[in-house]
């Protein structure tokens, strides 16, 4: 396991957290919701009724899983980028080693903790399988893996992950995954399709309050690391499906007028009653964007599987010239 997360890790989050308190209109980063309390809560809302994301893909990789890895040639090295638990990832793996004798597998996650128990566990259910893992974040990750001579590689990125990114972020990340690959190699794309409000916003709203809580989980993170008393209780969880961006909008609502100090950055804020912070997008695809996103970033959209409701697809894009 390569430890690769910053030492000035913290700096970096106080810094962001600063700039994001200080704009108008204030917003935060969704790539600190992952702190190891966070990875554990996000483990969490995938089991949950509304979240349908994890189930529908779980049924396209359990289906289609000899089909997916039969699409490329040769003995493979299997990447993930965000492994997290690794729970989808066991049937692309087994896949994999009833093709090929061993298997060599290199999981990414900001998580260090995710990370090792995902690892162990694996390795414990599979003796053909060596793990190279990196907690770092993906672009750390794939500048430490991008020399090395892996032979043919399955990259993964799932969990419609790649929603969380602006499009031309979107299309720079895919570039810069394309930048390990050679011809012939192959990334596994999950995206969340465009679909009814009523779906997709109940997805963001469960009715235990598990989704709440993990965004609220950054404000809890700032006034553990940052000596913050942000009132987590005067915060509401409102997330909203915006059509014409084709995006889930992530916000945290204050309930009532309140001022919040965070000591070390020396900064006071005052939110006013029913004020928004900004905390994440969610960006939802049909075909057609999945196709133009794989020929800005180096791909060829090759094929893309569904979920028997049509609500999630998983696409393989094949690295080209």
């Amino acid at each position: 396991m390569h430890n690769l997360l910053r030492k000035n890790g913290r700096a970096e989050f106080a810094e962001d957290v600063r700039r994001g308190l200080s704009e108008q209109p204030k917003h935060l980063f969704a790539k600190y919701l992952y702190d190891d309390l966070g990875s554990q809560l996000f483990e969490a809302i995938c089991r949950l009724d509304e979240y349908y994301l994890t189930r529908a893909e779980s049924e396209i990789l359990t289906r289609y899983s000899d089909e997916i890895v039969q699409s490329i040639s040769g003995e493979k090295t299997l990447i993930e980028l965000g492994s997290g638990g690794a729970s989808k990832t066991r049937t692309i793996i087994e896949s994999l080693l009833n093709q090929q004798p061993e298997l060599l597998f290199i999981p990414v996650d900001i998580s260090a903790l995710a990370l090792e128990s995902s690892s162990r566990s694996l390795l414990r259910s599979y003796s053909q399988l060596r793990i190279e893992a990196y907690a770092a974040d993906y672009f750390d990750g794939l500048a430490a893996i991008r020399n090395e001579n892996r032979g043919r590689i399955l990259g993964l990125f799932l969990g419609s992950n790649i929603g969380n990114f602006e499009m031309d972020q979107a299309i720079n990340f895919l570039r810069e995954i394309r930048s390990v690959l050679r011809d012939g190699d192959a990334l596994l794309l999950g995206a969340d399709l465009k679909k009814d409000a009523h779906i997709l916003e109940a997805a963001y709203n469960d009715a235990l309050g598990v989704t709440e809580a993990f965004i609220l989980n950054q404000l809890a993170r700032i006034n553990r690391e940052l000596g913050g008393n942000f009132d987590l209780r005067q915060f509401k969880l409102r997330s909203n499906y915006n059509p014409t961006a084709g995006r889930v909008e992530v916000y945290l609502e204050s309930t009532r007028a309140q001022t919040a100090r965070i000591e070390n950055l020396n900064l006071t804020l005052t939110v006013n009653a029913g004020e928004r912070i900004h905390v994440e997008n969610s960006y939802k695809y049909d075909l057609d964007e999945l196709s133009k996103l794989a020929v800005a970033s180096g791909f060829q959209r090759a094929r893309t599987w569904f979920d028997a409701r049509g609500l999630f697809s998983s696409s393989l894009f094949l690295a080209v010239q």
